[in-house]
């Protein structure tokens, strides 16, 4: 959704390594991390991610925060902004959804576009305007971006979360955390933007 993707300060977590000791270095540009939030200070959080590694992670000065709540296909209409990750294209050229986010309006237009995701391989993430729902129980979505649009297919199974405006007050200790950010040539990791389950959800984009 983005699906919504950052640019994730200084104080003891600023030379923490997003990394498992003796791990390969990742390669310095833009980083994305899923897991459990361990400890937060005001300038860094350590998190646990899905794979086990402790991780020490610096926050931006200009950290944004959004919870993921729970919600129903009923609450995906025509006009709302989403953000859907998908299979890579059926042979009749739809997606098959992974999962929809569906954006308050504040946030309509982020990261707009469709582009490559990191939940499988041939995975992508669309973020757009719903401008149809078609089929059983509006099972079929037409998203529109820019100049482009992709028919989506929303499996019974798939996992409907809302996006809701949040502050660092949602960072609290064993939430389930999806963070955007920056690594740096030496492996460190800022944190821009982190969406937090909430009551418990793990956010499933």
């Amino acid at each position: 959704m983005a699906a919504a993707g950052a640019t994730l300060a200084a104080g003891a977590l600023a030379g923490g390594t997003a990394q498992a000791q003796g791990a390969p270095r990742p390669t310095a540009g833009p980083a994305r991390l899923r897991g459990t939030l361990d400890g937060v200070t005001e300038t860094g959080i350590t998190m646990i991610t899905r794979t086990g590694a402790h991780l020490a992670v610096a926050l931006s000065p200009q950290l944004r925060v959004a919870l993921v709540a729970a919600a129903r296909i009923e609450d995906i209409r025509p006009n709302s902004y989403i953000g859907t990750a998908a299979t890579a294209p059926q042979p009749d050229r739809t997606l098959r959804a992974l999962e929809v986010s569906v954006f308050p309006p504040e946030m309509r237009g982020a990261a707009q576009g469709h582009f490559a995701w990191d939940l499988g391989e041939g995975t992508t993430m669309t973020n757009g305007t719903v401008g149809s729902l078609v089929g059983t129980n509006g099972r079929t979505m037409v998203v529109s971006y820019g100049n482009g649009e992709k028919r989506v297919v929303i499996p019974d199974d798939v996992p409907i979360v809302m996006i809701e405006p949040a502050d660092r007050v949602a960072l609290q200790p064993g939430a389930k955390i999806v963070l955007n950010g920056q690594r740096d040539a030496s492996g460190a990791v800022t944190a821009a933007f982190i969406l937090v389950g909430k009551d418990g959800l793990t956010p499933p984009m």
